[in-house]
């Protein structure tokens, strides 16, 4: 029903574990797990799972790790985000993706690809992780059509396993 599938979790190597810890820092611009943090990977359904002790802090989709909802609330990240208006909030909250004309602002790092997350403009709070379909440019642009492909969000399976 809601519960996410989870296979092959294993403990990562400390050296393996840095080298992640630090291309997450990158994407997200603020400190994540710290060496002493037990990390543990394994695979679901949809995607690779990054665990912090028993939290899944992270997803890794098409090879790129970049962190999940508990991970953006729990290490804040200063990159990589993308706003929308209240109007896309119920939207997004059900997985829709995000169209070009409801962003109202994009971290101008974002590439073509780009993992991001996802926030309200009033709050700030995150709504989901996705891929982003265009450059920061042309997401700031408003321009018609997908803007962010979303791949994890508020109320889904992986969300909800951690309640």
């Amino acid at each position: 029903m809601s519960d996410i599938r989870i296979k092959k979790r294993k403990r990562m190597r400390e050296k393996d574990a840095k080298n992640l810890s630090s291309v997450l820092e990158e994407a997200a611009g603020a400190p994540v797990f710290g060496e002493s943090d037990p990390v543990d990977t394994a695979e679901s359904t949809d995607y690779g799972l990054i665990f912090v002790g028993g939290d899944i802090i992270g997803l890794v989709f098409e090879e790129k790790p970049f962190l999940t909802i508990r991970g953006i609330l729990r290490y804040k990240p200063a990159k990589r985000y993308v706003t929308v208006d209240m109007g896309a909030v119920p939207f997004i909250s059900n997985g829709a993706d995000v169209m070009g004309p409801g962003i109202t602002d994009a971290d101008p790092e974002i590439g073509e690809g780009d993992m991001v997350w996802i926030r309200d403009v009033k709050n700030g709070a995150p709504l989901g992780v996705g891929v982003a379909l265009r450059p920061a440019s042309e997401l700031s642009a408003k321009m018609p059509g997908k803007a962010v492909r979303t791949i994890h969000y508020i109320g889904d399976k992986l969300w909800k396993s951690g309640e």
